[in-house]
This record gives structure tokens, sequence and C-alpha cells, in this order.
């Protein structure tokens, strides 16, 4: 049961770092978007991110975006600046829903109405 909570926060955690991606800047010609805070690609977070997609928390925007990673000193890399192709995610209203943490907080109010209705008529 512990690994489980461990494991959705950490699928919480993934979903977080998605919306905090923004585009730096566009790269022309070819039109590049250049990601600031872009997540980090691993096995572990494309899981993470299947079962946020699975949930309906994200769609995918494109299938198969090429990607870079830059040098350890933030430059562009010699050679071919595209190593590997990953899809592209966006986050819906469900997923915002789910950072915000709106559907407790939705549920709270409606139980404490609840309450006071009950309170007030007995």
């Amino acid at each position: 049961m512990f690994e489980d909570m461990c494991r959705e926060r950490q699928i919480r955690r993934v979903l977080r770092k998605l919306a905090r991606q923004r585009v730096a800047l566009i790269l022309q010609p070819g039109n590049v978007w250049v990601i600031e805070k872009a997540l980090a690609i691993d096995d572990e977070t494309d899981a993470h991110l299947k079962t946020c997609y699975m949930r309906g928390w994200v769609e995918q925007i494109d299938h198969a975006i090429p990607t870079g990673k830059l040098s350890p000193k933030g430059a562009l890399p010699q050679g071919d600046i595209f190593t590997d192709t990953t899809p592209m995610y966006r986050l819906t209203d469900s997923g915002w829903f789910v950072i915000n943490r709106s559907h407790q907080f939705t549920l709270l109010t409606g139980f404490l109405a609840l309450l006071t209705l009950i309170a007030t008529v007995g």
C-alpha cells in the first residue's frame, strides 16, 4: 500500500513538472521549439506519462517530435542536434484539476453545504 502511495505521488509530480514546461524560443529555420524545464524522459517518466494519458489527465499533441539535449555547458551539441523522438503532451482540464486538487475542494464544499442544511433544518 505504501508503494502505491509513493507511485501515485511520483505520477502527480511528473504531471506538475509537465505543467511547468514552457517554450523559451523558436529557432529558425525549421520552426524548432526550445523548451525550458523540459521533462527528462526515461522509462519511469514515460510510464507515468502514459498513466496520466490513460486517466485522461494529458493528451498527445504530436506523436514523434525530434528531441535532443544541450551540452553540459548549455551550448548546442556538435553534429546532429536531434538524437531521439518523443511524443509531446499537454494537460487537459482534468489534469489541471488534479494539480490544483479542485475535485477534493468541490467535494468538501458540497459536504459542508449538506451539513449546514441538515443543521439548519434540524
